[in-house]
């Protein structure tokens, strides 16, 4: 036994025998690693657990910890969260043997140093998000041991390497047992979400988690405004964002959590029905920030643009734009509303026809206005776009508020808004498909309104606007012989009948262009068993 190190020696034989002899080996160190290696594969883990050895390992993890033996530690943690995978004898014996308690210790220790020990609160991390697999009484177990007071240390650690389990293990939770997803969004549970959310703005995140948890709470549940407002309290970072006018109104984590709201919904938009609670909150969201963004400046850029006023507009804008986009998803419950009749009722399209009406027109028409006026171009005082993008954003939430609704093609032309929007119906350098999204608003603007086809008629009739377009709608502009007025009609065997029904992605993929998307892996049954630490 020469050479080996001096924690060989102080064990009960109760603890290194099983785990000895189970490895056919004599060394711990070199047991651990066989033993880890076989517990990567599920025929490996059952074995395992027909040979009973997790209560041991749990025994070795108890007098590791107080031996302050951290190399053997992250290896006896490392053996326990493979164990864990997907195996349910496994889990079900953590539980039985007090494992929660375990690793529970063993979390404290490492997270209250001065200088936290991250990856053994990663591996223990990983061990809890393990065993919350297995079902409701798991999670139960262990969010009586963890809620409140552990998971806010925890949340508050700002690191990479801890966000992604902690997150997987309050999603797991959320997911299983909705009463707790109410739990974790009152208080005392929203500074732990709250936490993340700082956390995960100043770190980021590698895995999909922490976006599975917010799609959990604020679009599959109810509970986006109260993280919202949380997140605007003192207790926010102390960098607000700029000190330009309005950027104190918001926090910078305010538009870090619109941001992946948005992100989210766009990848689910086929998937998950908007709360009209968090719609409404987006609207108003987006009414404060335009009353404080500074439209005199021209855009240098996309989203995000580093003004947390502009990035709170931007991201809630287009959060109302893919809301406008769904279908409704199964059917409304008795007496609700649907989420975009309750937007129109609340001001959305005024709000929209306004914003864009008080722009600067697209720099072509710009152009053309000047050299039609000798040069000279007096465009009063009009709004510049605060980032690349905003009129295109606009211009799709009227197309896609204008899909099949009459009411709302009706107040766009009793608003004088149809000369406005075919306007946009240019390229645009500072709005990347503005010139799809305007067809896409045309479109939805004419199909089935007479009033609104006699008016573009008259228009095109007049010499006021030149639209090619027309022809790809399966439309064209022609005289009636008896009222001698312009009026639109089918050109044969092109329009026929109805436009299937578009969303925004569908739309660009139908015109050849795509916006860049990402896409949520759903990990309800994945497990930890190779991660680095």
């Amino acid at each position: 036994m020469v050479g080996e190190s001096l924690p060989e020696f102080n064990y009960p034989k109760d603890v290194l025998q099983p785990l000895l002899s189970t490895s056919n080996l004599s060394s711990l160190q070199q047991a651990q690693e066989i033993l880890i290696k076989d517990s990567r594969a599920a025929v490996g883990r059952a074995e395992l657990a027909s040979k009973n050895i997790l209560p041991t390992v749990l025994k070795l993890v108890e007098s590791l910890h107080r031996a302050s033996s951290q190399e053997y530690l992250m290896q006896a943690t490392k053996l326990l969260r493979n164990l864990c995978a997907g195996e349910v004898a496994n889990q079900n014996s953590f539980v039985e043997h007090n494992g929660i308690e375990t690793v529970l210790t063993v979390l404290r220790s490492a997270a209250l140093l001065s200088d936290p020990d991250f990856g053994i609160i990663r591996l223990s991390l990983q061990v809890l998000a393990n065993v919350s697999l297995a079902g409701a009484e798991h999670q139960q177990a262990i969010w009586l041991k963890l809620f409140p007071n552990e998971f806010f240390i925890l949340a508050s650690i700002c690191s990479l390497e801890t966000s992604d389990p902690l997150c997987m293990i309050l999603y797991t939770c959320c997911d299983g047992k909705p009463g707790l997803a109410i739990e974790l969004c009152r208080d005392p549970g929203l500074p732990i979400v709250a936490g993340i959310i700082w956390t995960v703005a100043s770190v980021g995140s590698r895995e999909d988690w922490f976006k599975l948890l917010l799609s959990r709470l604020c679009l599959e549940d109810i509970h986006f405004p109260a993280l919202f407002f949380k997140l605007c309290e003192g207790n926010a970072s102390e960098d607000r964002g700029n000190t330009a006018l309005g950027d104190n109104v918001f926090s910078s984590e305010q538009a870090f959590l619109l941001r992946i709201i948005s992100e989210i919904l766009n990848e689910r938009i086929n998937e998950v029905r908007v709360p009209n609670e968090t719609a409404l909150c987006v609207l108003g969201i987006f009414k404060r920030s335009v009353s404080i963004v500074d439209f005199g400046a021209r855009a240098k850029s996309g989203l995000p643009t580093g003004s947390t006023s502009v990035d709170v507009m931007g991201y809630s804008l287009i959060i109302l734009r893919d809301i406008c986009a769904q279908d409704s998803l199964g059917d409304l419950k008795k007496d609700s509303v649907d989420v975009v009749d309750l937007l129109l009722s609340n001001d959305l399209t005024n709000v929209i026809l306004s914003l864009l009406h008080d722009l600067e027109p697209p720099a072509i028409i710009r152009k053309t206005l000047k050299d039609s006026e000798n040069g000279e171009l007096n465009l009063g005082s009009t709004k510049l776009c605060p980032y690349k993008g905003f009129r295109r954003d606009l211009v799709a939430i009227i197309g896609n508020c204008a899909y099949r609704r009459k009411n709302v093609q009706d107040e766009i032309r009793q608003k004088s808004g149809i000369l406005l929007l075919l306007q946009q119906r240019v390229t645009n350098d500072d709005n990347p498909y503005l010139r799809e999204w305007g067809i896409w608003s045309l479109r939805n603007l004419l199909e089935g309104n007479a009033e609104n086809q006699q008016i573009v008629a008259d228009l095109q009739l007049q010499g006021s606007v030149d639209m090619p377009e027309l022809a790809r709608l399966g439309l064209k502009v022609e005289v009636d012989q008896n009222t001698h007025r312009a009026k639109l009609v089918n050109i044969p065997g092109s329009y026929t009948k109805p436009v299937e029904r578009v969303g925004p992605l569908k739309f660009m993929e139908k015109m050849s262009i795509r916006e860049p998307q990402l896409h949520i892996q759903a990990h309800h049954t994945a497990t930890f068993t190779n991660s680095k630490c």
